[in-house]
């Protein structure tokens, strides 16, 4: 069969409504390279009932207003699958079988998508490399030597659209953790305003900060999407009651007289010439196509807060929203003589020591004496950085910052350990979560054969606006659907 999968969603769904395709033959072909791939990425592949459900959905017609019919597609495994075992890469949860569909799961089943995979995670979704997931290392798929990592936490999700195994997949990100893996890998990484699309299902880390996210290979694609699964959902109390407007086609990437701030000690922070260049190349293609593109500048020791701030927040929340993998709620029975020695003996062995410090860290900042020199002081500093940010968004559209200062990073050199260094734009992308802002990672160039990408982040509510600009961005670049298998 011709290489549908390498498609766009749009473009995939005019081949099946056309017939030149059915459901059981992109599903096979999407089993196939899941199972070829050597990456890493999946926790479990859905074989017999993605066929199943395939091969009912390809007795009928396709109908033209259901993009999503009969096109696979991958999940993190911390959106709970009802039958399905969710495991969230921990071996705390190993077995663990949820008895419902996490929200967007039931609306990606009713627009007829197919679930193939469960994708790899780092564990219980903390982490930013992919090297923590209970089945080891996600590898990036631009790099056949497995020298080099995706990035995580949705490490295998970005993995199965960037060897085109899919042409989405979902993800979660509580700090970058879908928009970081999609500068690594060539993609669209895309997170909503928080609260947009409803959480109802996925797994908790940080709930302040979580947000539904995925990755496509395209901006339209990523625009499609965000009609599919922004809906209201009474079981998820944080989800938005604001209207949520038709996105797909509802722009045309017309920049003309939008401002566009780009945060001057964020561009200063990175030193890579080659990312500079092509960042500098589409800043010049946003002016000549009538944007407004402006340095500003932003505090730099707020700037430098951003990651301990981050830590102390997630860590905190963490440690209470974990507080039931004991033992006997969820977990491993490790058997104990009272409940506090189930507990430690559940946890001792189900966690990696990057989880367990994290609870410790949790646990300190959440202990009265240390609230206010610790957890209350981070998040002042998240509120003084969204105050900041507020203020910049009163004069303009976007901001607009490289994603990375670097291409992905080598295995070897890589730690999940905390650093003392202020890693200004490695993690600024948090920023989006501070704030709850919509988030939108594209690429914008290669650096020796590896892709490398910039970010938008608008006000809250303004997916609209963002996907307009961009778009911008992407016909400057032509870099739409590209792809680690058809760059080989």
């Amino acid at each position: 069969m011709e290489n549908y999968l390498d498609l766009t969603i749009y473009e995939i769904h005019k081949a099946l409504v056309n017939k030149e395709v059915t459901p059981l033959e992109l599903t096979k072909e999407a089993l196939r390279r899941a199972k070829e791939n050597k990456d890493n990425a999946f926790e479990l592949i859905l074989e017999e009932d993605a066929l199943k459900l395939a091969e009912e959905l390809s007795k009928t017609d396709i109908p033209e207003d259901k993009i999503m019919y009969g096109i696979p597609y991958v999940a993190k495994d911390n959106f709970s699958t009802k039958g399905y075992e969710t495991t969230a890469s921990s071996n705390v949860l190993n077995g663990y079988i949820p008895l419902f569909d996490a929200t967007v799961i039931k609306l990606l089943k009713e627009a007829g998508a197919i679930l193939i995979a469960k994708s790899t995670l780092d564990e219980l979704a903390m982490g930013g490399t992919g090297t923590t997931g209970h089945k080891g290392i996600t590898y990036n798929p631009y790099d056949s030597t497995h020298e080099r990592l995706i990035g995580g936490s949705s490490c295998g999700s970005a993995v199965s659209v960037a060897d085109a195994i899919v042409p989405f997949a979902l993800g979660s990100d509580t700090g970058d953790s879908v928009r970081k893996p999609a500068s690594n890998a060539g993609l669209v990484g895309f997170k909503p305003t928080w609260g947009l699309i409803s959480r109802f299902g996925l797994f908790p880390f940080s709930p302040s900060l979580d947000h539904v996210a995925y990755f496509t290979r395209s901006v339209d694609d990523s625009a499609l999407m965000l009609d599919i699964l922004a809906k209201h959902d009474d079981n998820d109390y944080t989800n938005s009651f604001k209207d949520r407007p038709s996105t797909y086609f509802d722009y045309n990437g017309d920049v003309k007289g939008k401002k566009i701030a780009v945060i001057k000690e964020i561009y200063d922070s990175i030193q890579d010439p080659i990312l500079n260049d092509a960042f500098n190349v589409s800043i010049n293609e946003l002016k000549n196509k009538g944007a407004i593109v402006e340095f500003v500048s932003l505090d730099e020791k707020l700037l430098k807060a951003i990651y301990p701030a981050y830590i102390v927040i997630s860590s905190a929340e963490a440690t209470s929203n974990d507080a039931n993998l004991d033992g006997i709620k969820f977990g491993p029975y490790y058997g104990g003589k009272s409940y506090q020695e189930v507990m430690f003996n559940s946890r001792t062995k189900g966690f990696s020591n990057l989880i367990k410090r994290r609870f410790v860290l949790g646990s300190y900042a959440l202990m009265a004496e240390n609230q206010e020199e610790v957890f209350l002081r981070a998040q002042k500093i998240r509120h003084l950085l969204v105050d900041k940010i507020n203020e910049i968004f009163k004069d303009y559209d976007a901001i607009y910052n490289l994603a990375s200062p670097s291409i992905a990073p080598f295995v070897n050199g890589t730690s999940n350990k905390l650093s003392s260094e202020y890693l200004i734009a490695d993690n600024w992308l948090a920023i989006g979560n501070f704030g709850g802002y919509p988030s939108i990672t594209l690429p914008i160039g290669f650096k020796d054969g590896f892709p490398f990408g910039a970010n938008l982040t608008c006000k809250p509510f303004e997916e609209i606006e963002l996907f307009n600009i961009a778009k911008a961005i992407e016909n400057g670049t032509g870099l739409a659907n590209i792809s680690a298998r058809n760059s080989k």
